[in-house]
């Protein structure tokens, strides 16, 4: 569920107040909890199959992706990476740029005319698609009818897409000044000129690379002994290498006891000596919005994290109840949550298409440098046992990364070894989020690397180094 509380003052998407809802006609065929990444594209599928639907929204529709996630945050980075390239790298490139600067206030003023351009679309999108949005907070009330304030909408099914929210650690507290979270940083309108970021995953590496590019000092926590301790290990040493070379202070293994605010910044407590800065981010995970929504009564199960239990067609173990979205667990990821609330509709619709399979969700970050994967680490792979063949290309080796002045980092398959089929794919380095997509479709059609290394790659272009990981699987790769 969005959580901006913008104005919207002609109306989300021609929306219904609860004062209105005395009025409707008919039950609805669909009523969707929560209008985010997940709920909307799932109310547009349902249009499409022409079931009548219906979407409580209790803020602006697009939810945490569109307002305070994916989208703000990659248009900060975009600056950084813009102002970063110029600055440090123009003379290189035989462009000379005297006294280049950046300002903050206008990088903001260019996210939030983004989020709004998009925010319009999705508007036209429920518009044209006739789905009615009601505004206000929605609590399930039984297995066909939804709350929302004093009244009662029905329908024959109902789609739980609540999403998440930021989490904390005990005694640190968000205080939207000195100990933030990734909201309060996506939305700021200045930056500090130093900050602690408490967390190495996804969020916390793509806030320490946008920091670090504009110029502030970046000390990373990191409580594992990795950066992006979900993907593969080699991907893990390739960004310390990286993060190390940028300046950033990454800190592993390292334990956090709490931190004490002051006049101009926070001392953050460790296991291994305190650490001071200007601001404390903590990027520690997020939370699903499952409590005090209805859930218990209705008889719907989750797992102990509070995350709801759904199976392959995202149905609850409550009868005509779906749940998809970060609300469910597995890969909190704004496509991932789409791509599950299209299929939770064609499985209500009777139009199956396929189930949800989490080794087919592409996991991207978008650091400095850039990561994407797909499917098994080798780790995994090996665990589950199989015997695995790696194939593995360096981006130094390829004129067009040679071009672009970006040779970091590298492209590696995990295949399995008797069969051929590829597993799994890692990218780090340039532009890795764009390349995952060839990979993705492989791992789809559950194809061998030796036809994703048959398959013509245009030259010269990054997507060579994908080609020549899948050929080096077999020991045919060409450049290396």
């Amino acid at each position: 569920m969005g959580r901006m509380g913008a104005e919207d003052p002609a109306g989300i998407a021609g929306g219904i107040s609860t004062s209105t809802l005395k009025s409707m006609p008919d039950d609805f065929d669909v009523l969707i909890l929560g209008g985010g990444m997940g709920g909307y594209p799932a109310a547009i599928r349902a249009a499409q199959l022409g079931l009548k639907v219906a979407l409580v929204e209790s803020d602006k529709l697009g939810g945490t992706c569109l307002h305070v996630g994916c989208i703000p945050t990659k248009v900060l980075l975009e600056s950084s990476e813009l102002y970063h390239r110029v600055s440090a790298r123009g003379p290189e490139f035989g462009v000379d740029a005297d006294k280049v600067r950046f300002d903050y206030a206008r990088i903001a003023a260019r996210r939030d005319a983004v989020v709004g351009q998009l925010y319009k679309g999705v508007q036209f999108l429920m518009k044209k698609n006739k789905i009615e949005i009601v505004e206000g907070s929605g609590r399930l009330r039984d297995r066909g009818s939804i709350e929302v304030g004093a009244k009662q909408i029905k329908a024959n099914n109902l789609i739980v897409a609540t999403g998440s929210t930021v989490r904390t650690l005990p005694g640190l507290e968000f205080d939207g000044k000195f100990i933030i979270s990734s909201d309060h940083a996506t939305l700021a309108d200045t930056i500090p000129e130093s900050i602690c970021i408490i967390g190495a995953g996804a969020v916390g590496v793509e806030f320490a690379t946008l920091y670090n590019q504009l110029g502030v000092k970046v000390t990373l926590l990191e409580a594992l002994d990795r950066l992006v301790p979900l993907e593969d290990e080699d991907i893990s040493k390739e960004m310390l290498s990286a993060f190390k070379k940028a300046g950033i202070d990454c800190r592993l293994g390292v334990k956090v006891k709490g931190a004490k605010k002051s006049r101009d910044g926070v001392s953050v407590d460790t296991e291994q000596g305190e650490v001071w800065a200007r601001q404390l981010l903590v990027a520690v995970g997020r939370a699903p919005r499952s409590k005090d929504i209805g859930l218990e009564q209705l008889g719907v199960t989750t797992h102990s994290n509070g995350f709801i239990k759904v199976d392959e067609w995202m149905r609850t173990s409550a009868e005509s109840v779906h749940a998809i979205g970060d609300v469910v667990g597995g890969y909190l990821l704004a496509h991932a949550a789409s791509h599950e609330g299209m299929t939770a509709v064609e499985d209500i619709a009777g139009q199956r298409v396929a189930p949800m399979e989490q080794e087919l969700v592409t996991r991207c970050t978008y650091s400095h440098p850039q990561i994407a994967s797909v499917g098994l680490t080798e780790k995994q792979a090996k665990e589950k046992g199989h015997e695995v063949r790696i194939g593995k290309f360096p981006f130094t080796a390829l004129g067009r990364a040679i071009i672009h002045g970006e040779t970091g980092g590298f492209v590696k398959i995990v295949a399995d070894a008797k069969t051929g089929q590829m597993m799994g794919a890692h990218i780090v380095g340039p532009e890795a989020t764009e390349l995952i997509a060839e990979p993705a479709l492989t791992q789809l059609f559950q194809g061998d690397a030796w036809e994703l290394g048959r398959n013509i790659h245009p030259h010269p272009t990054l997507s060579e180094a994908v080609m020549e990981a899948a050929l080096a699987v077999d020991g045919h790769a060409i450049h290396i």
